[in-house]
């Protein structure tokens, strides 16, 4: 089963080396630590926006000089991107941003090419094939709250053998709970169909709102962020979730965005059509 799970994953990656993890988190810790073997250089570029809580932190841990890359609202900009890339010796991101802006990731890949290495969180995008064509290394937890919601572990793809032999060494005290397996196979084998799912559900959620300030409102994402300006506009935000039975957090989130909003966690929907939802 483990061969039939490490198969769909490379073909969603394009990337040959794939590794189980026991947490999203371990995957980032090892990516950072291998790129961290790898360059000289020790700055690590996180976007100041949309990204995930442990790139600063691990960053920090591993004694990374943490650079944040300025956002349009968790779009990275690739202009500032261009002015910090030649210093760094890796870029952290999420594809979307915040699960709400789809990232430019071939125009990064452009830039960094040659000058650092890059690793894509794919929790947001692993239905994408071939997303690591503009990355050296992927990672993507299955948590609980995640598009692949097994509730338990990760993996981390690296594209290259050399990069691929650190991580696995970084990555030797691993033990990946079989007893995941054919959850995890069953959401591999579905995870096309989850993401239209998402997607249906954000077209509709953002038309049901267009007298709202959606951000990114023509981006494709798996949540949708809606800022408000005052307390009416919140209250009108929080009783249409509450009526539609969909689950949000409140923002300013690092992880969302900085700004009063309402972040619709479509991709937490988890109930009520089939069993690999």
């Amino acid at each position: 089963m483990k061969e039939k799970i490490l198969e769909l994953l490379k073909q969603y990656s394009g990337h040959e080396f794939i590794e189980l993890t026991s947490r999203g988190n371990t995957a980032i810790m090892a990516a950072l630590q291998c790129c961290r073997r790898l360059s000289p250089k020790s700055k690590v570029l996180i976007p100041d926006q949309g990204g995930w809580l442990t790139y600063e932190e691990y960053g920090k841990k591993l004694g990374m000089e943490v650079v944040k890359l300025k956002t349009d609202k968790g779009l990275i900009n690739v202009e500032d991107l261009k002015t910090k890339v030649d210093d760094a010796g890796c870029l952290i991101y999420h594809n979307p941003g915040g699960y709400f802006v789809e990232q430019p990731i071939s125009e990064i890949y452009k830039i960094c090419k040659g000058k650092c290495l890059v690793i894509l969180d794919v929790c947001g995008c692993i239905s994408d094939t071939n997303y690591g064509e503009y990355c050296d290394l992927s990672v993507c937890s299955f948590g609980r709250w995640k598009p692949i919601n097994v509730g338990y572990g990760g993996f981390i793809s690296v594209k290259e053998q050399k990069h691929f032999d650190i991580s696995k060494e970084i990555l030797e005290t691993q033990n990946f709970d079989t007893t995941n397996y054919p959850k995890l196979l069953e959401k591999l084998e579905h995870v096309k169909e989850r993401f239209n799912l998402f997607y249906e559900k954000c077209s509709k959620i953002k038309q049901e709102l267009k007298e709202f300030n959606v951000l990114h409102r023509e981006s494709k994402g798996i949540n949708v962020v809606v800022t408000f300006s005052n307390d009416e506009e919140k209250e009108k935000l929080i009783k249409y979730c509450n009526e539609n039975n969909y689950e949000y957090t409140i923002c300013p989130r690092y992880i969302r965005v900085n700004e009063n909003a309402i972040s619709i966690e479509v991709k937490r929907i988890n109930r009520g059509v089939k069993k690999w939802l």
